[in-house]
């Protein structure tokens, strides 16, 4: 049976944010993996015209194209791309469904003016830490237009009412320092989601970016071992 990895960047992302478990896989498996950029996207951000509608559809169209390479689908989701992995769990058979610092709440105060301070100290004395993304942040802050935002807030309240009826057996992963998505975010979607089959994996050392925590590797085997169990 042939398996296919549909991985799902987030809000204002692509790729990359998900590249160091796209690998993994890659490393440890022979799956077919999917990775689409969505509308407006990508390292060079054009927000200004994309919608919700736009990204799910993006997402359903490369979900439809890998049911027709293999047996059965695995969706990754990462942050927003948690919400629309979550949208097409209730649209398509999906194997298992992963979610990575799912943003079915945002913003945890606290953590996340740690990390801007952390930041600007750093944007002062020019000592830039790769898991940072101090440049990516401050490219986002002043490149992603209000209604970009408005339209990623519509995701959450368009998939909000549905979480009871998901069924997919779920594998949610949270951060215990992630700035943007509270760890009570990953206890809630493990209460309300129907799934019967569930777990949920915290990462000490993860901070929103999971894919990047000096502990991934170790979850990225967690995760794997989940996809594979009958």
């Amino acid at each position: 049976m042939r398996t296919g990895v549909l991985f799902i960047h987030g809000f204002t992302g692509a790729p990359f944010e998900v590249q160091p478990f796209v690998n993994f896989m890659k490393r440890e498996t022979d799956w077919v993996i999917a990775v689409p950029t969505l509308p407006g996207h990508g390292i060079t951000l054009s927000l200004g015209k994309a919608t919700a509608e736009s990204w799910m559809m993006e997402a359903e169209l490369a979900m439809r194209k890998l049911q027709a390479e293999v047996d059965r689908v695995v969706v990754v989701g990462f942050s927003m791309g948690g919400l629309i992995a979550m949208y097409l769990s209730l649209r398509y058979p999906v194997a298992k469904l992963v979610l990575l610092s799912a943003a079915a709440k945002y913003i945890s105060p606290r953590n996340l003016l740690g990390d801007m301070g952390i930041m600007l100290k750093e944007s002062i004395t020019k000592n830039y830490s790769p898991n940072t993304f101090y440049h990516l942040y401050n490219y986002k802050l002043t490149n992603t237009p209000p209604q970009a935002t408005i339209e990623f807030l519509r995701i959450v309240k368009m998939v909000e009412p549905y979480y009871g009826l998901i069924t997919a057996p779920v594998c949610i992963v949270q951060g215990a320092k992630d700035g943007i998505v509270p760890f009570s975010t990953a206890d809630h979607l493990f209460k309300v989601l129907g799934s019967s089959e569930k777990e949920l994996i915290r990462s000490d050392y993860g901070k929103h970016h999971i894919c990047y925590s000096d502990d991934s590797e170790e979850w990225f085997a967690k995760v794997l071992e989940f996809i594979k169990k009958q």
